[in-house]
C-alpha cells in the first residue's frame, strides 16, 4: 500500500508539472506546423512493461503520428495474443517544453478487435529531459478500468538514455537506454516491478536496430494470472529493427 501511495505522489507531481509547462504555449505558438512522421518496426517479441503480449512470438508494429505545434494525434498497430491477433492503439495529447525539458499529457487507448472487452484507456502524464547526450524522464499511466477484471491499474516508470559520439564503424550512431517501473492493479492481478536495458544502432538515416533484456519480478503462477501465459514474462532478450519516416 506504502508504494501506491508514492506512486500516486508522483503522479500528481507529473500531472502538475506538465500543467504549468502549458504555460509556455504562448511562447511557441509561432512554431507551430502540420508535421506527419511515423515508423515500421519488426521485433521478435512484443514486449509491453516487460511482459509478453505475443505469447513469446515475433511482431510487426506500425505508428503514424500527425503533430502540430505542441499538439499531436496518432494511431498505433500490432499482432498481439489477444482476440483476432490485432492490436490497435489510438492516442492525442500535448507536449509542451520550457528549456530542455518536455512535459507531456495524453490519453491512450488501447482496442483489441474480437475481445471488446478487453478495451481501456489510460491517461499519461510525463516529463523528460534531453541534453547534448544524456536523457532523463518520467512517465505515469494511470487507467480507471484496465482490462476490466483488472480495476484500476497504475504505472510509473523512469527513463535514462546515453548517446554516443560519433560512429562505430563509422556507419552505426549508438546509444544505450533502460527503463525501470513499478505497475500495480487494484484486484486480481499482483503487483509487480519490471524493467529493461539495452543498445541501439541507428544507420542510413532513417533506420536502427535495437537489442535488449528484458525482466519483471514476477513468478510463474503471478504471470500466469496477468496474461495468460506463465512464461510472458520471464527474463529475455528482444531485437527489433524499425524503418522511421
Amino acid at each position: 500500500m506504502a508504494r501506491r501511495k508514492e506512486a500516486g505522489t508522483l503522479k500528481l507531481c507529473i500531472l502538475s508539472a506538465a500543467l504549468i509547462g502549458g504555460l509556455a504555449l504562448p511562447a511557441q505558438a509561432d512554431d507551430k506546423k502540420l508535421e506527419l512522421s511515423g515508423f515500421a518496426n519488426f521485433t521478435t517479441d512484443y514486449m509491453f512493461r516487460s511482459i509478453s503480449n505475443t505469447n513469446n512470438g515475433p511482431a510487426v508494429q506500425a505508428e503514424l503520428d500527425a503533430t502540430y505545434g505542441i499538439f499531436y494525434v496518432g494511431t498505433w498497430g500490432s499482432n498481439t495474443a489477444f482476440g483476432d491477433n490485432i492490436e490497435l492503439d489510438y492516442y492525442a495529447g500535448i507536449a509542451p517544453t520550457w528549456h530542455n525539458i518536455t512535459f507531456d499529457v495524453a490519453g491512450l487507448y488501447y482496442t483489441f478487435p474480437g475481445a471488446d472487452f478487453n478495451d481501456y484507456f489510460e491517461l499519461k502524464t510525463g516529463a523528460s529531459w534531453s541534453g547534448d547526450a544524456w536523457s532523463f524522464g518520467v512517465n505515469n499511466y494511470y487507467s480507471p478500468d484496465f482490462f476490466q477484471a483488472f480495476g484500476e491499474s497504475d504505472a510509473i516508470e523512469g527513463n535514462v538514455g546515453y548517446a554516443f559520439g560519433g560512429k562505430l564503424l563509422n556507419f552505426f550512431a549508438p546509444s544505450v537506454s533502460g527503463t525501470l517501473g513499478f505497475q500495480s492493479y487494484e484486484q486480481v492481478a499482483s503487483d509487480y516491478v519490471y524493467w529493461n536495458a539495452g543498445l541501439t544502432l541507428g544507420f542510413l538515416d532513417h533506420w536502427e536496430a535495437d537489442i535488449r533484456y528484458y525482466d519483471t519480478d514476477y513468478n510463474t503462477t503471478e504471470c500466469a494470472i496477468n496474461s495468460g501465459n506463465r512464461n510472458a514474462c520471464d527474463a529475455r532478450v528482444v531485437g527489433s529493427i524499425k524503418a522511421s519516416f
